[in-house]
């Protein structure tokens, strides 16, 4: 077969040891990414299968429409709403779907709570420049970071991975509150945490807030202007998990005033982020390129499977198909 694997940052995936699972194909590894219908179109139409790293790239049916030997898109991890799939199945083009693991982008999570909280990264450039122990330059900005024991984490979303960031917190000394659904805040509460009395008590008394929902539908915009302005002024809000389960704009109209007073973020409405992104000239911003996944093992574990799941395709056995495809 002849094999894409899209949006390789990185060049890292043609150096994987489970890249060997891929021998006996023609495989193309594209390092830069391709933008618009038309030039993916160009780039895409010789290939019989595409291996995607994530939501780097959407495939929607006009897209979709354009690729004539398209035959098996094989996602890393789970689909996301960035492929049409009815288009997909509709043109008996098979979707397989990955797995994943909870560690990185936990612990990714954390670090940025920890950078975030003791203004590691402001010190860390700030030194670079010969300033010593100096957040900013500009005084109401140069305060004192703070330690995490005693502080309020608050968790939205109690799955895999907020149930990490849950033990994480609690071994660091913090009361752990969780908001989500009923089922999540009775199974935080079995374990031991304590589940929020309203969304408005959540955003209001928490120190820090961590996102850690799947984005749909229903969650999309589910942050409003009005949550974030309940928050403290010292307050952190982060986000790993994905830019649209808040309201378009809201973030950063609220950082600007004050409310909550900080965001460590991972997640952006428009990836790879622009340089000139007015979230990276904010001083009470950490902003990292979406690496809650990126990381070695994981990487390993994301596109084994993968990579398992093209072969097992092309030997005419297909696993982990998530579309029914029309004959």
């Amino acid at each position: 077969m002849k094999i894409a694997i899209l949006d390789d940052y990185q060049d890292c995936v043609r150096h994987l040891d489970c890249i060997r699972l891929l021998n006996g194909h023609q495989v193309k590894v594209f390092t830069n990414s391709a933008r618009g219908v038309g030039q993916l179109a160009i780039r895409l139409a010789e290939f019989d299968a595409l291996v995607l790293i994530r939501e780097r790239t959407s495939l929607p049916k006009a897209l979709l429409d354009k690729l004539p030997n398209l035959k098996l898109i094989s996602q890393t991890g789970k689909v996301s709403g960035h492929i049409d799939v009815a288009a997909a199945a509709a043109r008996g083009i098979a979707i397989v779907e990955g797995i994943g693991d909870p560690t990185a982008p936990a612990e990714l999570t954390w670090a940025l709570i920890m950078a975030a909280s003791r203004r590691i990264t402001q010190y860390a450039a700030n030194l670079k420049d010969g300033v010593w122990q100096t957040v900013s330059t500009s005084p109401e900005r140069n305060g004192l970071g703070v330690a995490l024991k005693g502080r309020t984490l608050g968790i939205w979303g109690y799955g895999k991975i907020g149930r990490m960031i849950a033990g994480y917190g609690k071994a660091f000394g913090m009361k752990v509150v969780i908001w989500g659904r009923d089922a999540s805040r009775e199974l935080a509460v079995r374990d031991g945490y304590q589940a929020a009395a309203s969304k408005d008590a959540f955003f209001s008394e928490a120190d820090v807030i961590s996102l850690h929902l799947r984005l749909n539908d229903a969650t999309k915009g589910i942050v409003g202007a009005a949550d974030l302005a309940r928050m403290k002024p010292t307050a952190l809000f982060v986000n790993t998990s994905r830019a649209e389960l808040v309201e378009e704009g809201a973030l950063e109209a609220a950082l600007k005033k004050g409310c909550p007073g900080y965001a460590a973020l991972d997640v952006f409405e428009t990836e790879p982020l622009p340089a000139d992104s007015p979230l990276l000239r904010m001083e009470n911003v950490v902003a990292t390129p979406h690496l809650g996944y990126v990381e070695k093992d994981g990487y390993e574990l994301y596109f084994r499977t993968a990579f398992q799941n093209v072969v097992d395709f092309a030997n005419g056995a297909p696993k982990n198909v998530l579309n029914p495809v029309q004959g």
